[in-house]
């Protein structure tokens, strides 16, 4: 067992990680993932957490804990009346799809295949939100139901192999078709708690039984990590929201950009063994 000094140091850390997580929820409309995900997969290597499981831990553990803060997010955000509640009724059907299909294949493939979605669809994304132009358009409005099922599909899919909140991939998706930010950051937190929920409950589903877990584990989420997350990440969420309608449409971008690029690129180091 670790030294109560660096169980002392680790928890310290998932609390000062749950703090950044919950104003990153509540200003970019995601579940805070982004941040958790790498956090704990640093977490868990330090405390001796079997490779194999590594990931799969830190993505389950992830979607657990962000639940509380995506629900209160969402809220927050719908308060002030920037949820497109017509869009989140017409999307529930395609994230539930693709939250089964995400969370079924995550619970099939290794770890470093995880990381690789990880880290390729974080950077991508993080190009995107930096350097696109406003003029950068895909069409001037969204797609009809069908072609909204699909992106809920593939959002949720990708989101639940990520570990992550919607935000990540429903922002900059919305924008493309001229929808305006604030909108979609609101709207992308409230489809962040369809993806958490039964992605959380997925992968502690198929983690059930699985050798080499680290203790308190129930399937793939670790209950511990869960309890040391959730309060700062609660406290923190309502700080984000209010930020989030008092900044420019440029910074939100810029904001979002650096901290999908950091999280991208420090997993891609990590495939390489660096």
């Amino acid at each position: 067992m670790p030294h109560i000094e660096l169980l002392a140091s680790l928890a310290a850390a998932l609390l000062a990680a749950g703090l950044f997580a919950g104003l990153l929820a509540g200003l970019l409309g995601v579940g805070g993932g982004i941040i958790m995900v790498p956090v704990l997969y640093y977490v868990f290597g330090l405390l001796g957490v079997d490779e194999s499981v590594r990931m799969h831990m830190s993505v389950g553990t992830s979607l657990a804990a962000m639940i509380p803060t995506s629900i209160r997010s969402a809220l927050a955000h719908r308060k002030k009346g920037a949820v497109d509640e017509a869009m989140f009724r017409r999307w529930l059907a395609g994230i539930a799809l693709g939250v089964l299909f995400g969370v079924l294949t995550a619970a099939s493939v290794k770890g470093p295949v995880l990381m690789t979605v990880f880290a390729v669809f974080a950077l991508a994304v993080a190009f995107y939100m930096a350097f696109g132009k406003d003029s950068w358009r895909v069409a001037s409005e969204l797609p009809g139901r069908a072609g909204q099922t699909v992106m809920a599909v593939l959002i949720a899919g990708v989101s639940v192999m990520m570990g992550i909140g919607g935000g990540t991939f429903t922002v900059p998706t919305l924008t493309l078709f001229g929808y305006p930010i604030h909108r979609a950051v609101g709207t992308a937190a409230a489809i962040g708690v369809l993806i958490a929920v039964p992605g959380a409950v997925g992968f502690i589903l198929g983690g059930l039984g699985e050798p080499d877990r680290p203790w308190g584990s129930l399937g793939f989420a670790n209950v511990v990590g869960v309890v040391a997350l959730i309060p700062t990440t609660l406290l923190a969420a309502p700080w984000g929201v209010a930020l989030a309608h008092k900044l420019e449409r440029r910074w939100l971008r810029l904001a979002f950009a650096l901290f999908l690029a950091a999280t991208g690129i420090k997993m891609a180091l990590s495939l390489i063994g660096i």
